[in-house]
């Protein structure tokens, strides 16, 4: 399949794009923080087990926000390339100081930083796999397995894609009553719009292939833990 010119980094280096993103701050919040919720209580961990946990692609931190509001004894390291939205995260993460940091890390590229813990008890993502082309996705899911601890679990949070027409039209017209804005966007874009929705859409791929990817880096209880139209939450543990 052919993709337009990833501008993938120019976007995420931008301090205007990181400006648009923190006014969407509220639209985010109101449709995926009932995610983040569920996704901190798909960990297993004991409410007040202390615990490590790496977010990869964090942005603002809204999802460690989740976690560590969840669990007062967890420690987050959150990870992201672009300086301008771990600056805004920092003011974000306040109420969590003293547990958490940002590490810069160029996920597209590998090479991980030494910042990052050798060994952490979770792995998580929201919103950011899909930025990754397959072949990336597919080898970062086999470098998180390596990083969990024995027991220790791996969840992302992203839009899928379907190659059902069908289905396809009924993700729209669901999406587009519940959120009139977001269909004026896709269907009648500025040029900054436009590029802003390629830059998202240009590597979303079916759950399914993204199952089988944590299926051959070694992943155990690999499944889609909840869905709802294009978007669901999946993942799976090491071994103990």
């Amino acid at each position: 399949m052919s993709h337009p010119a990833d501008t993938n980094a120019s976007i995420w280096q931008s301090s205007e794009i990181v400006g648009h993103w923190a006014q969407l701050a509220s639209e985010r919040e109101r449709t995926h923080a009932a995610q983040w919720r569920f996704m901190a209580g798909l960990l297993p961990f004991a409410e007040q087990q202390p615990f490590t946990f790496l977010d990869l692609g964090a942005g603002t931190g809204s999802l460690s926000r989740a976690i560590l509001d969840r669990y007062p004894n967890a420690v987050a390291v959150l990870a992201d390339f672009s300086a301008h939205m771990m600056g805004a995260g920092d003011s974000e993460m306040q109420p969590f100081a003293g547990r958490y940091h940002y590490v810069e890390f160029d996920i597209s590229a590998g090479n991980w930083p030494a910042a990052i813990p050798e060994t952490v008890d979770a792995v998580v993502t929201s919103l950011f796999v899909h930025h990754l082309p397959d072949e990336r996705k597919q080898s970062l899911f086999t470098e998180i397995f390596t990083r969990l601890a024995p027991g220790g679990w791996s969840l992302n949070y992203d839009p899928v894609r379907t190659e059902d027409d069908v289905a396809r039209a009924v993700w729209e017209r669901v999406n587009d009553r519940e959120n009139p804005e977001a269909a004026r966007r896709r269907l009648n874009p500025t040029p900054e719009e436009r590029a802003r929705h390629e830059n998202h859409v240009r590597y979303i791929i079916p759950l399914g292939q993204q199952l089988g990817y944590l299926r051959s880096a070694g992943f155990e209880g690999v499944d889609a833990y909840w869905k709802r139209l294009d978007y669901a939450i999946y993942g799976g543990c090491r071994g103990s």
